[in-house]
Formats: structure tokens, C-alpha cells, sequence
């Protein structure tokens, strides 16, 4: 059986000082944040996930947001170098913290700048945006750290990162909200779903997708399509451009 395991970082007290770039900044309840966050955590162990828990940066109010710190594919843990200056001190703990979990890191170094919600791993390949917050300089390092993937650019414009417009289902078919997707055919498969969350789903096997209760038809389709949608609430990170991926890093084997 594979070892399924997820690195999370709880949330900053400063959460709702999160950077928001494409939408209007809505008033943050921390300490609802917190009981999603939890709920979030016991969904995974629910699904018979273990996380391992990066130390807390109080000081970085984006910090939740793990999944941007590193790309992990294989047994290599890419470590981002953020798109934002101010969210480069969260890379430092989560990449010491994947390498005592026997990962070999390597930096994305300057000019580079990469998030890890610009990638989307499908199989060998691996679709990276660029536009936002992810540079062409990132890319070429990402490709060059992971020779065996067939590393792609798609352009992102439309959100913050390209995961905040797509995602995959398990059968490789890439997931998105169209209006926010700036090129559905560079994808080799693409459905469109009926909300902006349906675009956000966690593959917690072959058959669970882990999404956000703020896309209930979406839920519907994945249900129709055979899949069992596992729902968490996670309404204060959506305000804060955050979604279900962004609050783990999913290590796999």
C-alpha cells in the first residue's frame, strides 16, 4: 500500500493580512479560519492520510498556504523561490522539514521566482503556470531539476495561480472554471465545471476527491462521474484566493 502522507502548516494569527491579488478583500475570521483548518486536517486523516506538521511562521499571514513553498515529484522536493518577496521566509522550514522526510531538494534560485500553485503534476507531465507569480527563468530550473517530466508553461493571467484555475481528476482529465481559464486547449483533456471551486480538487485516491463545500453542482458532476467527493468548509481561505489544494503538500510513496 503507498505511504499517503500531506505536510500542512497551521494558520498565521496575521491570516487576515493574506495578500489578495485578483478579488476584493472580505473581512477574515481567524478563529473560524483555525476550526476550518482542523476540519480540513481531519478529513485527510479520515481518508488515511498522515501530515506531518511544518513549524508555524506567526509572521507570514500567507504561511497556511503550504503547498507554494515546494514541487514535489518523485524523490525530489523543488523549493519554491515565492512570486511575492514577502512569502520567501516560509520556504526555509517546510524544505527542512521534506528533507528529513528523505526528499532531495533543490532551490529555485534568482531571477527565478515559482509557486507551488502554479503546478499541476499529471502522471510525467507537469503543467506550470506563468504570468502571475511564477517567471519563465523558474521554469527552465524546474525542468532542469526534473528531467524525467515533460514540464509545460500555460499561460495564467485570469487568477493567482494556475491551480486556482485548474486541477485533475484522477483519470488525467484536467478540471476548470472556463471563464478563468486562459486556454483550455494547451491542456490534453479538459472538462469545465459549473463553479469556481469545482475547479479545486485533492486526489485522495482513485476514487475521494477532497473539495470545497462552495460548489455543490460541481460536487454533483464528480459524483455522477463515479467519483465520492469528500467536502470540507473552507470559506476563509477562499477569501484570501486560497482553495483545498493550497493548504497541503500531498507526498506520495
Amino acid at each position: 500500500m503507498t505511504l499517503q502522507r500531506a505536510l500542512i502548516r497551521r494558520p498565521s494569527p496575521r491570516l487576515a493580512e493574506g495578500l489578495v491579488t485578483h478579488i476584493q478583500r472580505q473581512p477574515v475570521d481567524v478563529a473560524l479560519a483555525m476550526r476550518q483548518w482542523e476540519l480540513y486536517v481531519d478529513a485527510l486523516h479520515a481518508a488515511g492520510w498522515t501530515t506531518i506538521e511544518v513549524p508555524p511562521i506567526d509572521d507570514c499571514p500567507d504561511s497556511v498556504f503550504i503547498e507554494d513553498t515546494m514541487v514535489v515529484y518523485g524523490d525530489v522536493a523543488v523549493i519554491a523561490r515565492a512570486g511575492a518577496e514577502e512569502r520567501r521566509p516560509e520556504a526555509p522550514a517546510a524544505a527542512q522539514t521534506v528533507a528529513t522526510h528523505g526528499y532531495r531538494t533543490i532551490p529555485i534560485t534568482a531571477p527565478g521566482t515559482l509557486d507551488g500553485g502554479d503546478v499541476l503534476k499529471i502522471g510525467t507531465t507537469i503543467y506550470v503556470g506563468e504570468g502571475g507569480r511564477t517567471n519563465a527563468a523558474a521554469i527552465d530550473q524546474l525542468r532542469a531539476a526534473l528531467p524525467t517530466a515533460d514540464v509545460r508553461a500555460v499561460p495564467v493571467r485570469k487568477v493567482l495561480h494556475l491551480k486556482s484555475a485548474v486541477t485533475a481528476l484522477p483519470d488525467g482529465t484536467v478540471i476548470g472554471y472556463e471563464p478563468l481559464v486562459d486556454d483550455p486547449g494547451v491542456f490534453d483533456s479538459f472538462r469545465a465545471v459549473p463553479e469556481e471551486a469545482g475547479a479545486h480538487v485533492v486526489l485522495l485516491d482513485d476514487d475521494r476527491l477532497l473539495m470545497a463545500a462552495s460548489a455543490p453542482k460541481s460536487a454533483e458532476l464528480f459524483a455522477a462521474l463515479g467519483y465520492s467527493p469528500i467536502v470540507v468548509d473552507i470559506s476563509e481561505f477562499e477569501k484570501l484566493e486560497g482553495c483545498v489544494t493550497c493548504l497541503s503538500v500531498r507526498l506520495r510513496g
